[in-house]
């Protein structure tokens, strides 16, 4: 382990049995997302935009059952961040989980956080 990775900023997950770390921030590109297995075998898309927030979804699509949101494009509409599927190209809200084209259909939303090295958490 170098000394860079001691000092990079450290992302968790909000999970059942609570906050999952994932994956060093400076691992992560902006506007680019990554897939992160998840302990009950489920997995979330992580996302970085370029202003630097960093959310997580569903990674799993739930109009083709593909787990490819991870894959997916980021953007912005009326203001609300979404990444849009890779596959049929429906959005998803970032926020909230919901599909803008579709709001009956949702992805789960997990909760970020971003924590300076060597806190516990």
């Amino acid at each position: 382990m170098t000394t860079e990775t001691l000092n990079a900023n450290i992302v968790r997950v909000a999970h059942a049995d609570g906050w999952l770390t994932v994956c060093d921030l400076e691992l992560l590109t902006p506007g680019r997302g990554v897939a992160v297995l998840l302990p009950d075998g489920g997995q979330a898309a992580l996302f970085m935009d370029r202003a630097g927030v960093v959310r997580a979804i569903g990674n799993r699509d739930p109009f083709t059952g593909a787990y490819v949101l991870s894959r997916g494009l980021l953007g912005s509409a009326g203001g609300r961040p979404f990444v849009a599927s890779p596959l049929l190209k429906q959005r998803f809200d970032l926020a909230t989980g919901v599909c803008l084209d579709d709001e009956e259909v949702s992805v789960p939303v997990y909760a970020v956080r971003v924590e300076p090295p060597g806190r516990a958490g």
